[in-house]
């Protein structure tokens, strides 16, 4: 008797964005916000829609999903600014970290998410660049979320 194949979106490493699913309180120097977070399309897609207001007119939304065929995660981001960003990562270790190249001012640039100190009700997520004079990871933008009570 053969077994039944896994349903698609079931595996352990379908299931490591789970901690982002929700709706957030967003806080950043100078600024608020709030992002919900869902599941959606038979669990295979975790869809995010980002506000920036009150704290800045800055809208956008991505769509994750585990693709088991590169063992990793790819997200596309898009926005009201005219941003796109194709996003591919992963855990590592205690972080889960997503990272992209994009051309600015003609030029290449490495950019990553890293979301960290992530608990049950509380994580940070820092938006970096990579410096290629210093070869160091230096943040752009820092939110921090706050899961939203009833």
């Amino acid at each position: 008797m053969s077994e039944s194949p896994q349903k698609p979106c079931t595996s352990e490493q379908a299931g490591q964005m789970d901690f982002w699913l929700g709706e957030w309180d967003l806080t950043w120097e100078g600024g608020q916000g709030t992002n919900t977070i869902t599941k959606e399309f038979g669990s295979c897609v975790i869809m995010e829609n980002f506000d920036g207001q009150p704290g800045m007119d800055f809208r956008g939304m991505s769509v994750s999903t585990y693709n088991p065929n590169i063992d990793a995660w790819q997200q596309t981001w898009v926005d009201d600014q005219g941003s796109y960003f194709a996003l591919t990562g992963g855990m590592q270790g205690e972080q889960f970290v997503l990272e992209c190249e994009n051309i600015r001012d003609g030029q290449p640039v490495q950019l990553r998410m890293v979301f960290h100190n992530i608990a049950a009700d509380s994580l940070d997520w820092d938006w970096q660049r990579f410096n290629k004079e210093t070869e160091v990871w230096e943040n752009v933008w820092q939110i921090h979320y706050q899961r939203k009570t009833a």
